[in-house]
């Protein structure tokens, strides 16, 4: 059929079964709204502001593991959009983001609102494309998802000049994608798996390091079952939170800058590590000379190019997780001993007694360490868990009791303030039936609290939860630490009444000074079920512990703060 380059949009996002998309419309992608109007097939949720859309559709994606689809329009609709998509380029999200672009005819001339999207977003996508002929369309669109989803995902931006989406072309979706240079790998080398397996076996300090992979791969059951089969203890990085159940008694915690001494001594002390979708990130490293520097590694990634690119392996595996995982456990489990690795679970049994993952209560002051733990107690797996980005990201990380792959949705790589709130909305869209608890600061929760709006006239109720220091944590963390207290530019004293900000928006708020209060507030939230913020005010100068500072070994952590 013959429709127009606008009506063609809508069309492949019905047949890519899209049900929802995060957008803000203007003059370039108007052609491609006024579509969306005339449609019924997917829901439209119009966002404050295009960052927030693409980190609500990151938050939809992640939670989901459906491609995440947002809509922007040219110069700076686009350029609002960029820190979602860098964020997830970072992250490995499968996003399709629709930006409009002024006329063909314009392109080059600095028309009004016109920019060089693709040329911006080369670096911080997995692909892009400028569509300059509507025949191109289908096939185009059909490719993005494509490419978004498979492999390591990411994000595809699609740029449409606004001619284009008027322009009237034959729509064929049905033709098959075929890309000469994109062949992800899925099944691993069999001679390198067996290599890997008897690397194992022959070990006697062997750890699996568990990445974000594991999660994006839909590989979390297969790791467990691995895990369990071979006795090994693991840790899992921050965007791995989830894959092994927090009560698993394998399970070390969370290695890195703010991982547990338990999960940094055995990444220091281990002679094989088993990394299944990580990708050594500086957070988890360290000092790269001193890092796991008695080990062999194994390195499973479905991205050939993340493998050796920061830490030399030993057994390099190209392919799809899930795959690899189960072809490891096929031979395995006839050669594994789990007798072999006692001493190693009684040494990492040791590190763990020796420094537990603890904090120091306080009869005058509420710890965040206790709003997180306290949070899981009560609601646990029946909710999602958002974080912003600073301390109370680190503090969730380390106390909240992850039962489930897709609980934790954060910013890890690009570390992007404001992201908690937006993607919040779309975790709540993408899994209604959870509670959505959007755990913040102060400084973070101000950079998109327009989308309380949102929020509120979609009837998505999130519940914000803000461990109030008045101060940029970590920041200030930084400065106390490294900096002889010079807090410059860190002291948020001066903040708005987050109440009365709440109920102005058609909202509820709460304050909160003690653990009865705490707990009278979110009961009231959650039972209420509507766009929520809980103001709970925190201890100023509690900090992030144990700590590794930037550049250091992992076995030499600051396990607490001392005053001088």
């Amino acid at each position: 059929m013959k429709i127009s380059g606008a009506q063609m949009v809508i069309e492949a996002l019905i047949a890519e079964n899209v049900d929802t998309v995060f957008g803000y419309p203007g003059g370039a992608i108007m052609n491609i709204y006024d579509e969306i109007y005339k449609q019924n097939s997917f829901k439209h949720i119009l966002t404050r502001h295009e960052q927030a859309a693409v980190h609500a559709a990151e938050g939809y994606a992640k939670v989901s593991g459906k491609v995440g689809v947002a809509m922007i329009t040219s110069g700076p609709g686009f350029t609002n959009a960029v820190t979602g998509l860098a964020d997830a380029y970072m992250d490995s999200v499968p996003l399709v983001v629709i930006s409009g672009q002024v006329p063909m005819s314009l392109i080059g001339t600095d028309a009004f609102q016109e920019i060089d999207a693709v040329g911006i977003s080369r670096s911080c996508t997995k692909h892009n494309y400028l569509v300059t002929d509507a025949k191109d369309l289908p096939r185009v669109l059909k490719e993005a998802f494509y490419i978004a989803s498979s492999g390591r995902p990411g994000p595809v931006h699609v740029d449409i000049p606004k001619d284009i989406t008027a322009q009237i072309e034959v729509f064929d979706y049905s033709t098959p994608i075929h890309l000469e240079t994109y062949k992800p790998t899925i099944k691993g080398n069999v001679r390198q798996i067996k290599k890997a397996v008897m690397a194992i076996k022959e070990a006697k300090r062997p750890l699996f390091y568990i990445g974000g992979g594991a999660i994006n791969s839909n590989a979390a059951q297969e790791v467990r079952e691995f895990v369990k089969m071979t006795g090994i203890p693991a840790v899992e990085t921050f965007m791995a939170r989830g894959t092994l159940r927090y009560d698993d008694p394998l399970l070390i915690s969370m290695p890195g800058m703010h991982g547990s001494y338990a999960a940094n001594m055995a990444m220091s002390e281990t002679d094989l590590m088993i990394s299944l979708g990580a990708r050594f990130d500086d957070r988890v490293t360290g000092k790269l000379s001193e890092f796991a520097k008695h080990a062999k590694i194994i390195h499973v990634d479905v991205d050939p190019a993340s493998i050796s690119k920061i830490v030399k392996v030993d057994y390099p595996i190209v392919g799809d997780l899930r795959h690899v995982v189960k072809n490891m456990m096929e031979i395995a489990s006839s050669v594994i001993e789990k007798e072999r690795y006692e001493p190693w679970l009684e040494s990492v049994e040791h590190f763990d007694k020796l420094h537990p993952l603890s904090y120091k209560e306080d009869s005058d002051k509420l710890k965040p360490q206790w709003v997180i733990q306290r949070v899981g107690e009560l609601l646990g797996e029946c909710a999602n868990i958002t974080t912003d980005v600073g301390q109370h990201q680190m503090w969730t990380a380390q106390f909240y009791p992850f039962s489930r792959p897709r609980q934790l949705i954060s910013s890890g790589g690009l570390g992007t303030m404001g992201f908690g709130f937006p993607a919040a909305i779309g975790v709540k869209v993408a899994d209604f039936e959870r509670v959505s608890i959007n755990i913040t600061g102060d400084g973070s929760i101000l950079m998109n609290i327009q989308e309380l709006m949102t929020a509120v006239e979609k009837k998505i109720p999130v519940i914000n939860i803000i461990l109030n220091n008045n101060f940029l944590g970590m920041v200030r963390q930084w400065q106390t630490l490294f900096y002889d207290k010079r807090h410059s530019e860190t002291d948020l004293s001066m903040q708005p009444d987050f109440v009365m900000l709440a109920k102005a928006f058609g909202g509820i708020g709460y304050v909160v000074h003690t653990k009865e209060e705490f707990d009278a507030a979110l009961n009231d939230a959650v039972e209420k079920n509507i766009v929520a913020m809980i103001d709970v005010r925190i201890d100023r100068f509690e900090n992030v512990m144990p700590m590794v500072p930037s550049g250091g070994s992992l076995f030499n952590m600051m396990l607490e703060y001392k005053e001088k």
